[in-house]
């Protein structure tokens, strides 16, 4: 695995790659669960998380989903 960046949210992160975009929310201390994710512009389904591959330059737009009254 090589140490690489993906854009989250409009800033870098350092990550090791490849890893799956499961792998990344939990190192990045994110439940897969409480977030939607869109990745290079396509929205991701939970299921898929633990299969699409992140690579480098990759962008990632993350939205916690909040319950509230």
């Amino acid at each position: 695995m090589n140490q690489s960046f993906v854009t989250a949210n409009g800033k870098p992160v350092a990550t090791r790659l490849p890893c799956s975009i499961e792998e990344f929310l939990v190192a990045q201390e994110l439940l897969p669960r409480s977030v939607v994710v869109e990745h290079n512009g396509e929205a991701v389904a939970p299921s898929e998380f633990s299969r699409r591959q992140l690579h480098a330059g990759d962008r990632l737009e993350i939205v916690k989903i909040v319950a509230g009254g």
